[in-house]
């Protein structure tokens, strides 16, 4: 059996070990969880990718000598307005898979993807009704395809706030406080106006071309992803000066 000596030699010897410990998520001010990292950079990249791919399919139909193809414009305002769609939709089914923790970005993403339809059964129906649109008339048509996602994307991102908060009181309150689902609204509110006042000036999508621009110039979408993008930045340069803060005040007196 060992004496004292020995045993106080092993404990002086052996390297202490931290217990487990539960850090709970960091506060804001008000006591709220400071939001997880939400990833918009990612779907930023996804609209600008939709962009370069309608005016590219747009220029292609031109040269081929479809620039009223009925088809066509389907096909232009489609990538135009909903490509980025597409990504978010299999960016959020990815994070799924991967079973990873639920999401602002994620919930916009599906949201996204499920009012993809709204716009093609607007577009055909207003053919088939013998709607002009190419004239003022038609105004709407590309606002559906550019705003309808981004409709879809406010109200799942509400309902993700609803799941969160665990009623309508907070959830609302959270809404009215998210930079990024308020940008959303706005410009849910402000494309139309603008499409309307654009087609009242003499504008016409005569081309695939043109069309492809008169979508892109209505899809505001990309702006709720800066925003948040932009947000994620402050976050991270926020937490890296509390970083440095905290390590340099360490010295022992």
């Amino acid at each position: 059996m060992p004496g004292r000596g020995e045993a106080a030699s092993e404990v002086q010897g052996q390297t202490p070990t931290m217990p487990d410990v539960k850090i709970d998520p960091p506060e804001d001010a008000d006591g709220r969880e400071e939001p997880e990292a939400e990833e918009f950079g990612e779907l930023l990249k996804f609209t600008l990718g939709g962009f370069v791919g309608g005016l590219a399919v747009g220029g292609l139909l031109d040269w081929v000598g479809l620039q009223r193809s009925a088809v066509g414009q389907w096909i232009v305002r489609t990538i135009s307005g909903e490509g980025e769609s597409i990504f978010e939709g299999l960016y959020a089914l990815r994070r799924r898979l991967r079973g990873g923790a639920g999401s602002m970005a994620e919930a916009y993403g599906w949201g996204k993807l499920l009012g993809m339809a709204v716009p093609w059964i607007v577009d055909w129906g207003s053919r088939l009704m013998g709607v002009n649109v190419y004239g003022v008339a038609g105004f709407y048509i590309p606002f559906f395809y550019s705003m309808s996602d981004q409709m879809g994307a406010n109200v799942s991102g509400l309902l993700f706030l609803r799941r969160r908060r665990g009623g309508w009181k907070d959830a609302l309150g959270d809404y009215a406080r998210n930079a990024v689902m308020l940008t959303s609204l706005a410009v849910i509110l402000v494309v139309p106006a603008g499409l309307l006042a654009a087609r009242l000036l003499g504008f016409s999508p005569t081309t695939q071309v043109s069309t492809s621009l008169e979508t892109i110039a209505a899809n505001l979408c990309w702006l709720p992803p800066l925003v948040g993008w932009m947000q994620e930045r402050r976050r991270a340069r926020r937490i890296h000066r509390g970083d440095r803060g905290g390590s340099g005040g360490g010295g022992i007196g």
